[in-house]
């Protein structure tokens, strides 16, 4: 047992702006889940508050209510006292890793994750036995006997989220440079990521030919690897750090007017680069270039003048609902230029669900790691967006379309998930859905 050490801290100021008036509870997908004070954003500002007053140590009870936050920042889009709960969980977490020993079992779950999903290449092995166990039928067989749910319910929560491996073909063959389409306007560059580029690959081909259609050149360094969202936001500091270092040194002195991410969770960590580095001399300034040009794809397209013919998705009206995902809506405050681009779409209605801005219980690997809560949450999620009664689900970011995905097959729906660039990449080339 032991206090927060003097490695930065949750700061007292920040702490104390906040004055406890409970608006934050309804908002929170873990209390509204589990119920209790102590994991909700208000009880977890009484806990720093008291670790920082020596009234609390940083112990396995105390821990435990940090790590059932699954940093969706809803809480800091109602807050009206504007505390920056994100700002104290993000100082947090990394004192909760240095500070509190956790079980084995514990360690191994996170050391599988932290060392393989950063690492593309090292997934990329992975495909060949991860089709085989699909193909021949022990995925099936898996998941009939519940085998993993009993004995190792982390895995099994893992295992039950993973995309079908359609080819073992290398992915992301895209080239370093790709030119625009007719008059040049923009040139940007390409964040591929990790879970992306080998599950997704489709999202990032439909991503390039977007930007090229409407006068961008896409620029794609092959130096790049992950952005450091997984790490970040689990308090690995370190493992963080060097990864957005690798990023910022990839994409460097390419004369860039903008550096394209198609993918939620991962833009708020991009954008986050300036805090991230904030104590590393060499890189701090780099840091906050490199975050001030990082936009998401909606985001940047909804600000340029789209040159590329839209068609009809469909030969009648077709009924959308969009996903909010908890990074792009509550951390990068974008809501609104998604739906704009959908609705540009001819033929396209889109439909609002019941609390939209509520967590799908994907939030990184919180749903490796958390798995009751996470499944109540996708149950939630699901329901709401069935009861749209729409055709088809926009949801940008990989983590949230895997976990809606689940828990839709749980329910029997056929719905399908389209990245929205996918939708836009679909409405330039004519074809329907």
């Amino acid at each position: 047992m032991t206090n927060f050490d003097a490695k930065n801290p949750p700061k007292q100021e920040l702490i104390d702006a906040c004055v406890h008036c409970g608006f934050c509870l309804a908002t929170c997908p873990s209390y509204r889940v589990i119920g209790k004070e102590m994991d909700s954003p208000r009880g977890r500002i009484y806990l720093m508050d008291a670790i920082n007053k020596d009234e609390a140590t940083i112990d396995t009870t105390t821990s435990q209510h940090f790590d059932s936050c699954l940093g969706c920042l809803a809480c800091v889009t109602t807050c009206p006292s504007g505390v920056q709960y994100d700002q104290l969980i993000a100082a947090t977490r990394p004192q909760i890793e240095r500070n509190q020993p956790r079980s084995l079992a514990d360690r191994s779950i996170r050391a599988l994750i932290f060392n393989l999903f950063p690492y593309p290449n090292r997934l990329r092995i992975l495909l060949p036995p991860l089709w085989l166990y699909q193909k021949s039928g022990l995925q099936q067989l898996v998941r009939n006997i519940g085998i993993l749910k009993k004995f190792a319910p982390r895995l099994a929560a893992m295992e039950a989220i993973l995309p079908s491996i359609t080819s073992l073909a290398p992915q992301n063959n895209l080239p370093q440079v790709i030119p625009a389409q007719g008059e040049k306007r923009y040139r940007v560059g390409m964040i591929l990521g990790c879970v992306q580029r080998l599950f997704f690959s489709p999202v990032n081909e439909a991503t390039a030919r977007v930007l090229t259609a409407n006068g961008c050149e896409v620029v794609i360094p092959p130096t790049q690897g992950c952005c450091a969202a997984l790490p970040a936001h689990q308090g690995q500091e370190a493992q963080a750090q060097a990864l957005a270092r690798q990023m910022i040194d990839s994409f460097i002195d390419k004369d860039l007017d903008a550096i394209i991410i198609n993918a939620a969770g991962c833009g708020h960590t991009l954008k986050e680069y300036g805090h991230i580095l904030a104590d590393d001399p060499e890189y701090k300034q780099k840091a906050e270039e490199f975050a001030s040009k990082v936009k998401d794809v909606q985001e940047f397209l909804a600000g340029i003048d789209l040159t590329a013919e839209l068609h009809p998705l469909s030969s009648a009206e077709l009924t959308l609902v969009y996903q909010d995902a908890c990074h792009l809506l509550h951390g990068q405050k974008i809501s609104l230029q998604p739906r704009q681009l959908l609705r540009k779409i001819p033929g396209v209605k889109l439909r609002e669900p019941m609390d939209a801005s509520l967590c799908c219980g994907s939030a990184g690997i919180y749903n490796m790691l958390q798995p009751e809560t996470a499944d109540e949450l996708g149950r939630q999620k699901a329901n709401n967006l069935i009861n749209t009664g729409a055709n088809a689900i926009a949801s940008p970011n990989p983590g949230c379309s895997l976990q809606i995905k689940k828990h839709l097959e749980l329910k029997g729906s056929d719905v399908t998930i389209f990245h929205p660039v996918e939708l836009l990449d679909y409405s330039i080339q004519g074809k329907q859905i």
